[in-house]
């Protein structure tokens, strides 16, 4: 399974990007996917959840982004988007796509799996 995240680049404050991340199965098809969310991490800090929404249609928001940030699903494309506004020079980060997905082999085994996109940076400028 591969996930492939697009959609960062440079924002001046205030403004807004939208973030999308879609999962393929490439030799493995993919079954289901639960949580797809997104995490950040700026220069010097750990990893962090920003947003991640659930199969169920539950959604959890990182304090700092509650209110500026949204985060939405097309389950029939695999695909997640973040929706980013009024961004803040403290937005600042290489975001990460990921989702636990269920996926099954040639011979129908299950695998269960937590996969990563690559990163697209996000930069906002003061």
């Amino acid at each position: 399974v591969q996930l492939q995240a697009s959609g960062g680049g440079l924002v001046r404050t205030g403004g807004s990007l939208r973030l999308s991340c879609s999962a393929s199965g490439g030799i493995q098809r993919i079954g289901r996917i639960d949580d797809m969310g997104w995490y950040r991490q700026a220069p010097g800090m750990q990893r962090e959840l920003v947003a991640m929404s659930n199969m169920g249609g539950n959604i959890d928001y990182t304090e700092s982004v509650q209110g500026r940030f949204t985060i939405s699903r097309d389950n029939a494309k695999n695909t997640v988007y973040l929706q980013m506004n009024s961004l803040k020079p403290e937005d600042t980060a290489v975001y990460y796509c990921n989702a636990k997905v269920i996926s099954y082999n040639w011979d129908d085994t299950p695998v269960a799996g937590n996969y990563w996109g690559q990163g697209t940076l996000v930069t906002v400028s003061s």
